[in-house]
């Protein structure tokens, strides 16, 4: 069995860690049922968030029981002190547990610390002399916020995607996790969907000894195929070579990491949403992108002035506009019925 140890915390657990964003599309019964089948099967890490609707709830519900025996790791994105608190006693009483192992600010703009004037860090360092968190995090899509945490000395861990369509610079990023002993979760390893050989997947993530990739689980036979890789971890070959090389050729280009740097947009478009709306809506409950305020939302790509700046700002070089036009054409087509979610 492949293990990976969270830098400074010391926390060592299996090498599939669960991400519970995908089991807000399902019942409590089932979900009760994925999360009780991957503890069973060796898996110790849940990821959840307060963001993630009823997610905390249900995992509170399946996993109460041998909370001794695993991780949980939640996140607030609060930008207030009032919010942070009531965030945290609202998760603590949903999960049915008096502590969080690892609690993180969920994707800020900025990065946290002392004496910033929001207080938000402190109250972190409060939670944690309090006994309520056990190691403070943090979880990002913009690189440079990211590579500020990993090199603050303030973080125990950082969460932020990470997948073979990765760049030089997120590689870099995780070998300064490494370096500054900073436990490093890879989120987004299947790239929101776009990835669909897990076996590349995981393969590629094993030759980071020190990543820990969190999979999005929505159905049984998607933990099953992790599962099965506790055992019989897949070996980087010839053959998952050339899938990912074929993949990068394909899909490096159309990868929105949400990060937020072509905000904002001078015709008012959400781009940092939209432009990942087909993602979203197949990796959450569909009915939240389907309100009238996301069909406005989406409908104001046709409102693109053509201008490029979201284009130069992407750190990534995404050909942001066309982006946009490829996903709002595939929402059309999800609005009539055209394809299925």
């Amino acid at each position: 069995m492949q293990t990976v140890t969270l830098g400074r915390t010391g926390i060592t657990v299996n090498k599939n860690g669960f991400g519970a964003l995908p089991i807000q599309r399902v019942s409590a019964d089932y979900a009760g049922m994925l999360l009780c089948k991957a503890y069973n099967a060796g898996i110790t890490y849940f990821d959840t968030a307060r963001s993630y609707s009823d997610s905390e709830e249900k995992m509170g519900l399946a996993l109460s029981d041998v909370r001794g025996n695993i991780i949980i790791a939640t996140k607030t994105p609060s930008t207030t002190v009032e919010g942070f608190w009531q965030d945290l006693e609202t998760s603590l009483r949903l999960l049915k547990t008096d502590y969080i192992d690892v609690y993180q600010f969920h994707n800020p703009a900025f990065c946290p610390k002392p004496g910033d004037g929001t207080g938000l860090y402190e109250a972190m360092e409060e939670a944690k002399r309090q006994g309520k968190i056990r190691f403070i995090g943090i979880t990002n899509h913009r690189l440079g916020v990211a590579e500020e945490a990993a090199a603050s000395g303030l973080y125990d861990t950082l969460q932020f995607p990470f997948c073979y369509l990765a760049t030089d610079r997120d590689i870099a990023l995780v070998n300064l996790c490494k370096e500054n002993n900073v436990g490093f979760i890879s989120m987004k390893g299947l790239s929101g969907g776009l990835i669909t050989n897990s076996a590349a997947a995981y393969a590629w993530q094993a030759e980071f000894d020190n990543a820990l990739p969190i999979w999005g689980v929505q159905r049984e036979s998607e933990l099953d195929e992790f599962i099965s890789y506790i055992e019989n971890p897949p070996k980087m070959d010839g053959e998952l070579k050339a899938v990912i090389e074929k993949d990068r050729n394909e899909l490096i280009g159309n990868f929105c990491r949400a990060c937020g740097y072509c905000m904002p947009c001078p015709a008012g478009i959400v781009i940092n949403q939209c432009a990942r709306m087909s993602q979203l809506i197949r990796r959450s409950p569909s009915a939240g992108w389907l309100t009238p305020e996301s069909q406005a939302m989406m409908m104001k790509i046709e409102d693109c002035l053509h201008c490029g700046q979201c284009k130069k700002k992407c750190p990534y070089g995404l050909d942001t506009p066309t982006l946009l036009q490829q996903n709002l054409e595939d929402y059309k087509n999800i609005l009539a019925g055209k394809v299925q979610v």
